[in-house]
């Protein structure tokens, strides 16, 4: 694989942060940020993802599937998509600031 697909596959490996009550929690207690990621993202991959993208060092990476959802309209069943979280733990001095636009 070349360096610049892998720097692409990089790119494509964060979805979105996860900004939720749970997750501002545990951002304030752990010092800890959740993003969605790819289901098939290693934690190799996303550490080095959000090095690229934020310009920070990772200190750790925790990784939780996510079963979808079954939802009801009417009679008719349906299931949301499995996704996977991703909780990095930053080194310490290390900060991403979302409000700030980076």
């Amino acid at each position: 694989m070349s360096a610049l697909s892998t720097q692409e596959r990089l790119l494509q490996v964060i979805l979105a942060p996860q900004i939720t009550e749970k997750a501002t929690r545990v951002a304030d207690k752990y010092q800890q940020i959740a993003f969605r990621v790819r289901t098939d993202a290693t934690k190799p991959e996303i550490k080095a993802a959000v090095e690229l993208v934020f310009k920070v060092e990772v200190d750790s990476v925790t990784v939780v599937n996510v079963g979808g959802k079954v939802k009801r309209a009417g009679r008719t069943f349906g299931r949301r998509k499995d996704w996977k979280k991703a909780y990095v733990s930053l080194k310490p001095g290390q900060e991403i600031n979302f409000a700030a636009g980076e």
